[in-house]
């Protein structure tokens, strides 16, 4: 991904990592995150003559107007647009999934929509569900927002700054270092995502338990 994006002009890459994250946030699986800390981590090695905070505003820029236009086809559409995602994603959409993020965004409410931001299942579902849910868009806006700025600002200038450090110290030490931190951070992905995963499992037992 980060080899790819060096070929091709620093406003397109701005401009992709805008759309994918727009795209991410309506409510459609699409790597969002993975093309953010590209980016970043091609900028801070001065691959792309992009800085973090374009990189950060393009991304909180599709995360915000993204959620925003899924908020209103969730409201709008609710079921259908949920039975599509279903349809055209069954390994990400399917009925379990569904009924657990919308158990969470129930009952955490602003709190779910700036904090799903951080977790993969729950930023893609964040606007639709709110906007299927009814919650009143004022109160979505602003944690929408938040949580964009938090998110996409976070992450491109962490990976952008550990990008920049790795490049420099790690020309006077072994690549060890930084194997070692590519492993932990696939480690804690796959906790992450498994965590989830038995989240949903269970989550799911319950319900049929209680039919």
């Amino acid at each position: 991904m980060q080899h790819w994006l060096t070929t091709i002009p620093p406003l397109v890459v701005l401009l992709l990592v805008g759309l994918v994250v727009f795209v991410e946030s309506i409510g459609v699986p699409f790597p969002g995150e993975i093309v953010l800390v590209a980016a970043a981590l091609a900028a801070s090695q001065h691959k792309i003559s992009a800085g973090p905070f374009a990189i950060a505003l393009a991304a909180v820029l599709g995360a915000a107007i993204g959620d925003s236009i899924g908020y209103g086809l969730g409201h709008r559409y609710g079921d259908r647009l949920f039975g599509w995602l279903e349809r055209r994603f069954p390994k990400h959409v399917n009925a379990d999934v569904l009924a657990y993020a919308e158990h969470v965004f129930q009952r955490y409410g602003v709190v779910a929509v700036f904090l799903g931001r951080f977790v993969a299942l729950l930023r893609i579902f964040a606007g639709p569900l709110s906007g299927s849910l009814r919650m009143h868009y004022t109160r979505f806006l602003p944690a929408n927002v938040l949580g964009a700025i938090c998110w996409a600002g976070g992450t491109a200038y962490l990976v952008y700054y550990l990008g920049a450090a790795a490049e420099t110290y790690l020309k006077n030490f072994s690549y060890a270092g930084l194997a070692v931190a590519v492993f932990l951070g696939i480690i804690a992905s796959t906790l992450l995502r498994r965590r989830l995963e038995r989240n949903v499992q269970e989550y799911a037992e319950l319900r049929r338990a209680a039919d």
